[in-house]
């Protein structure tokens, strides 16, 4: 079930991760059950928000359209409302129906359900703000981008959920040497970096081609690739407070692919009182 062993190659752990069903969040199992009570008057978009807050659930349904999809079917589904008119409303409910728990699954792990806890919470407010900033580009489609930077760090998550006392290392190490690169303590603890895990692990799952674009930073030229990994950076970094050092160039990457001010760019943020504090830190010496 876990696996505490640093590993060589991308391929040794799709081999772990492969033997193991994905569990879900409790809430997620409660929300599904709660609804199926009255299935026949469900409401497909309440359903794609309660999938949309569990990045865990959004890849079992990305997974399940792909391994159901018929041959003649040649269009990726890219959104989960669109997974949802796929699959239909009642036939979700049976498919999925008794998931796996991640609180259960992570019981004698409670540091590392803690450290997962907390990756989703980034992912879901990175999320927020791509899609804010999605619709201020007036991008041709803001749920791809929502989708993408919900699962953008979905190879940390795996680790969280599989190696926890790796991850727990990981964690440790990063924040005793702050200045050190995490691609190189991925490297140290895993054995690979998990910007390769993750696209590997996309491709295992054969989510959509261009959903798995979208989470390849490489391809940076492109805006909407940009948007997504800006909202990624800007949660993780703030996750350390307002005063994170790689804030200010956060965001000014983040003012130039908007093409707004701090100002306009803080209000969008939607910090509450926190505002005043970005603010003042991005404000020129006296």
């Amino acid at each position: 079930m876990f696996n505490d062993q640093r590993l060589e190659d991308v391929d040794a752990w799709l081999a772990i991760f492969g033997q193991a069903g994905l569990p879900v969040l409790r809430h997620s199992v409660a929300e599904i059950a709660r609804l199926k009570e009255d299935e026949d008057n469900a409401n497909g978009r309440v359903l794609a928000g309660v999938i949309l807050h569990d990045p865990l659930l959004t890849i079992r349904v990305l997974a399940y359209i792909e391994e159901n999809r018929r041959k003649r079917q040649t269009t990726d589904i890219t959104t989960i409302d669109r997974a949802i008119m796929m699959i239909g409303i009642v036939p979700f409910f049976k498919a999925f129906h008794g998931l796996p728990v991640i609180e259960v699954h992570l019981h004698e792990h409670p540091q590392a359900l803690l450290g997962l806890l907390k990756a989703i919470g980034r992912a879901r407010r990175a999320a927020h703000w791509a899609r804010d900033w999605a619709i201020l580009r007036r991008d041709m489609d803001v749920d791809e981008i929502t989708l993408a930077t919900l699962l953008h760090d979905i190879a940390e998550m795996m680790m969280w959920l599989y190696a926890p006392r790796l991850a727990l290392q990981f964690s440790a190490m990063q924040r005793d040497q702050p200045t050190r690169r995490s691609v190189h303590i991925q490297e140290e603890i895993y054995g690979v970096p998990l910007f390769k895990l993750k696209l590997a692990l996309a491709e295992a799952w054969r989510l959509p081609t261009l959903v798995i674009q979208l989470l390849d930073h490489r391809q940076a030229e492109n805006p909407r690739v940009r948007n997504v990994k800006l909202a990624v950076d800007l949660a993780r970094h703030s996750a350390n407070g307002w005063t994170d050092p790689a804030l200010p160039d956060d965001f000014k990457a983040i003012r130039d692919l908007l093409h707004v001010n701090q100002e306009t760019l803080v209000r969008h943020l939607n910090v509450g009182d926190d505002a005043e504090l970005i603010l003042a830190l991005d404000a020129p010496p006296p």
